[in-house]
């Protein structure tokens, strides 16, 4: 669908690690890896290098080579010394209530560095969030914050195996949407658009469900299915009136299903709405429509 556009603008669905209770200075959906992708193009796969990552992943108490146990501790990246615990969404804060106390104020700044860095260095970002999960990997929160971060950095694998982890264990956050994204991102279109046919995403409404059909009919344009993916963008039939970044990036996807059925005058005026409703700049829409102008 259309040029590959490295997954850098358009439509897949992106959210912070954790929200902290601060004014952020931005957002998800925003910065390197949060404009998405459009809906048809196929997903970006240069994420960080496996062996490198399992390098420099922090290293937790154990065994030493020798095999006694080394006193260090887990390993990670400087937590810049502006953030604190207390800017922690409370309901994560609450979460890592089971640690101990000095455990719980460090994985909660590097949660909150995680979602500081995401948008300008999603790597670091990652960093950050396996450093929490040296520390205490059960816990929902944290698998979710190292899925969300190794989403944006576009490994794929990666997030996967954190989202359906975090939903093991009880993640409140709707994640359905991201795990196919994912699975679209391994090359398993298909098993994209089982998800999106499934009775848990019949439940899903609003942003959630938006966000599903953008994944879906990208999965749908993965397989070349160019009808099929306007089909499910356009059921229901998108209303040019909304704003807000889900709103943008289903136009965006919209467009680019337009444009790449032949049909470039209805993809100038989609994009247009796509530019009208990014309150927040998520997309490139207005780019897109100085080249088809």
């Amino acid at each position: 669908m259309g040029e590959d556009r490295n997954g850098d603008k358009g439509g897949r669905p992106l959210r912070r690690p954790v929200e902290t209770t601060r004014s952020e200075k931005g957002r998800a959906g925003k910065g390197r890896a949060g404009k998405g992708r459009p809906a048809g193009s196929a997903p970006r796969r240069s994420g960080p290098d496996p062996a490198r990552r399992a390098q420099d992943r922090p290293s937790s108490n154990g065994p030493s080579s020798d095999g006694t146990e080394s006193s260090r501790q887990p390993s990670g990246p400087a937590i810049p010394p502006t953030v604190e615990a207390r800017q922690l969404a409370p309901d994560v804060r609450a979460e890592l209530s089971t640690l101990d106390r000095a455990t719980a104020d460090t994985v909660a700044r590097h949660l909150v560095a995680a979602g500081e860095l995401l948008d300008e260095d999603p790597e670091a970002a990652l960093a950050h969030a396996q450093a929490a999960r040296t520390r205490s990997g059960r816990l929902a929160a944290i698998r979710e914050a190292v899925g969300i971060a190794a989403y944006h950095c576009g490994d794929w694998a990666q997030a996967l195996s954190e989202f359906r982890a975090a939903r093991r264990m009880g993640s409140k956050s709707q994640l359905l949407p991201l795990i196919a994204d994912c699975e679209r991102g391994v090359g398993r279109p298909e098993r994209a658009i089982e998800l999106a046919r499934s009775p848990e995403a019949a439940q899903l409404a609003g942003d959630d469900a938006d966000e599903m059909r953008i994944v879906a009919a990208g999965a749908r344009a993965d397989l070349g299915q160019l009808d099929q993916a306007l089909a499910v963008l356009s059921s229901p039939a998108p209303d040019p009136s909304r704003t807000g970044s889900t709103a943008a990036r289903l136009f965006y996807a919209y467009a680019e299903t337009l444009l790449a059925l032949d049909r470039p005058a209805d993809a100038l005026q989609w994009f247009m709405h796509s530019a009208a409703a990014d309150l927040d700049g998520v997309t490139d829409a207005e780019d897109r429509i100085d080249e088809l102008a």
